[in-house]
């Protein structure tokens, strides 16, 4: 489904853009939407479902493919959206891997392949306050043609809102070694970055936040002016999500480690897409380590691998 020609630092995606059709009072409007092409392997038709009693409404049930059993959700129902009476509507299933998840998401088009800059996506809080969509349910926007806006959304928070995996980096190993220093982290959701705070500061870290990789170069110039040259001796590791507004997490790596003030620190992603074309692209970037959210105890280790790896003698 991706197109591995994306040149890394390109600060660029490809999304697949599908529609969602809406009843308003007015009307019947679609609904531009966007999935990160790393995370989809397939569109198909939508299958031939098995109901589970008991579960969310918007869960239309399950199937098997390939002999792997997925859960489908429907999109529209999730986010409140109120679908058209009395119109044919020609579904389709995108199915999706990330969090080292399969699910399915019920649409009513998927339309095409859209390559995007991340510098054209807006965070979802500068969603106008018309929208009628849950802006959590959303991690950017950015306009297409003829001024219409494409939501691009946190398919995320649907696994979370079904409990196939749940964040337990609170959990510490029975043995863990204390760090000192400091820690950025960068990423746009607020429930990642306490997460990853809070699991650093248990190891002996003081994190320093960023929302995204612009942001992320700002708090760098920051630390600089107060360390200096002593840079690499008190910032021990840099965070980054992959998937961020503004700037990615690629992007983000190839300005540090063109910088001479910072090449030397050790950049980890931590990401929800968990395809090996994400994890090269990663490694490419200069990133020492490539994490899938949330997988506790490999998170502690690899942190810990990492960082002796870029200590120095006596420290």
């Amino acid at each position: 489904m991706q197109d591995n020609s994306l040149k890394l630092g390109s600060n660029e995606m490809e999304l697949v853009d599908f529609r969602i059709m809406k009843q308003e009072d007015d009307g019947i409007y679609e609904g531009i939407y966007g999935i990160n092409v790393s995370k989809v392997r397939e569109i198909i038709r939508i299958p031939e479902l098995t109901e589970l009693p008991g579960t969310p409404e918007y869960i239309e049930g399950i199937f098997d493919l390939r002999e792997v059993v997925i859960p489908v959700v429907n999109l529209a129902k999730w986010m409140g959206i109120k679908a058209p009476e009395g119109i044919e509507q020609s579904s389709r299933v995108i199915i999706t891997e990330f969090n080292n998840v399969l699910i399915g998401f019920v649409v009513d088009e998927a339309k095409r392949i859209r390559r995007i800059s991340w510098s054209d996506i807006e965070p979802a809080s500068y969603m106008s306050g018309g929208e009628s969509i849950d802006s959590n349910k959303i991690t950017g926007v950015t306009k297409v043609e003829n001024d219409n806006v494409l939501l691009v959304l946190d398919l995320e928070s649907v696994v979370q809102d079904l409990g196939l995996y749940k964040p337990d980096l609170n959990s510490l190993p029975d043995e863990i070694e204390s760090f000192s220093g400091v820690a950025l982290v960068l990423d746009d959701s607020a429930t990642a970055r306490r997460i990853i705070k809070e699991s650093l500061e248990k190891m002996g870290f003081k994190v320093v936040e960023a929302v995204d990789g612009q942001e992320g170069l700002e708090k760098l110039d920051e630390i600089y002016e107060t360390y200096g040259e002593y840079i690499s001796d008190n910032l021990k590791i840099i965070i980054s999500d992959v998937e961020m507004p503004r700037m990615d997490g690629f992007h983000f790596a190839a300005n540090v480690k063109e910088d001479r003030r910072f090449a030397d620190i050790p950049i980890v992603f931590n990401s929800s897409i968990s395809d090996h074309f994400s994890e090269n692209r990663g490694i490419k970037a200069g990133g020492e380590a490539y994490l899938v959210k949330f997988e506790s105890s490999y998170f502690y280790s690899e942190i810990a691998r990492v960082v002796h790896a870029h200590m120095k003698p006596g420290v």
